[in-house]
């Protein structure tokens, strides 16, 4: 399944180090299925947006994500993914931007022409470039965000809703961000997501998980937050959100969880319901 990370530094940009393909180039690992896509996102001290994205859909296009990243922002999301829905292309590849803001996904959901439909009525189809679920499922927030004059959790509650309504939905898990803020969901039970409170410590941050690692020597010396598919250390803090748990953290670092969504949508897909290549990309 594909691999969310998110990381809040607070107020202060802070420099830390990625690698999207934290492994050996082996022929072991060669042989194993391999991601198709990853990326990062961060914000400059203007709280511009910045992405740096690669499809993989070949082996030699893996340079971009083994390569070491030495970035410095408040806030920072990768995402390393496998292919549900959409060619292996730029367009296709998290995290997505949208009226400033950063979003990726790790799920499925189905129905898309209903999707489509609204968000025509919402006068947001022109914010799609590719063929993905997840960046419809941005489009989405997006508009509901613009409706509620700017306020995304708003925007993501009212959009979650709807879909967990409307569509047929396997997981929504996402993290969105902004410089400032950023918001991570868990929808439904069906994959997890971690979250952990981490503050000042005497070793730096040392983060690794199957596919993502991140290292910061700046973060040995303040509090931050971390969102992940899957705890990347021993640290015991770590805790799997709840089914249906929307968590907002802002620029003090302050976690608001909240509730706002059915216990499960209303049309749940399991496995058996996807298309071999969607089902293969959600396998743990």
């Amino acid at each position: 399944m594909c691999r969310l990370f998110g990381l809040h530094a607070g107020p202060r940009p802070v420099r830390a180090t990625f690698w999207l393909l934290d492994a050996p180039d082996s022929l072991s690992v060669q042989s194993q299925r391999e991601p198709d896509g990853a990326g990062i996102g961060t914000f400059d001290a203007e709280g511009k947006a910045h992405v740096a994205k690669q499809p993989l859909a070949a082996w030699e296009d893996h340079a971009f994500a083994r390569e070491a990243r030495d970035l410095k922002s408040t806030t920072f999301l990768a995402h390393v993914r496998y292919a549900s829905t959409g060619a292996l292309t730029m367009v296709n590849t998290h995290p997505f931007e949208q009226d400033g803001r950063l979003f990726a996904h790790n799920g499925v959901l189905h129905g898309l022409p209903h999707l489509e439909q609204r968000l025509a009525e919402l006068g947001v189809s022109n914010l799609v470039q590719g063929q993905s679920d997840s960046e419809r499922l941005f489009a989405l927030i997006t508009a509901e965000a613009r409706r509620a004059g700017g306020n995304v959790g708003a925007g993501i509650t009212e959009a979650v809703a709807w879909v967990a309504r409307e569509l047929p939905v396997f997981s929504l898990n996402f993290i969105l961000t902004t410089a400032t803020d950023m918001w991570a969901l868990r929808y439904p039970e069906t994959h997890p997501l971690y979250v952990l409170e981490r503050g000042p410590a005497a070793s730096p941050l040392d983060a690794r998980s199957k596919r993502i690692h991140s290292r910061s020597t700046d973060l040995s010396r303040s509090p931050h937050v971390l969102f992940a598919t899957e705890p990347m250390d021993g640290n015991p803090g770590w805790r799997p959100m709840e089914s249906g748990e929307l968590i907002h953290v802002g620029p003090d670092l302050a976690l608001v969880s909240t509730a706002p969504f059915p216990e499960a949508p209303g049309h749940l897909l399991t496995l058996a319901d996807l298309e071999p290549t969607a089902a293969a990309s959600q396998q743990p």
